[in-house]
């Protein structure tokens, strides 16, 4: 056996606010909508992403809800296109997101920026030529 990511869950603030910064600023297709809990796909070949409340999902691990800053994780979205970078950095922004780190040239050759979530979830937008 192997180990696979089928869903990667985000324990956030505010569902609602998540989902629409998911869906309808960044385009993922909502998969399942329960009151505390959406769904969505990123896509073919991607795992899914869960948004479901920060404490419930505390609460359901057994862990303590608190933390903040930068958490250890980050989530890598790799395109084909420099312009796509900017495209999806413009939009996460649009959204409600914060550019955390400006897209820009990088010394080994690709092209990267990074974006956080209302949460503070932190993804990566790379280019690698």
């Amino acid at each position: 056996m192997s180990l696979q990511a089928s869903v990667i869950l985000l324990g956030v603030k505010d569902v609602e606010r998540a989902k629409k910064f998911y869906a309808e600023g960044l385009g993922c297709e909502v998969t399942q909508d329960y009151p505390g809990f959406v769904r969505c796909n990123l896509g073919e070949g991607s795992s899914d992403l869960a948004l479901y409340g920060r404490e419930e999902a505390a609460e359901e691990a057994g862990v303590s809800p608190e933390g903040s800053g930068f958490r250890g994780v980050s989530f890598h979205f790799i395109t084909d296109t420099r312009e796509e970078v900017d495209e999806v950095v413009r939009a996460a922004e649009a959204a409600g997101g914060t550019v955390v780190r400006a897209v820009a040239e990088a010394d080994w050759g690709g092209y990267f920026g990074y974006f956080s979530d209302p949460d503070g979830h932190v993804w990566k937008v790379v280019c690698p030529t």
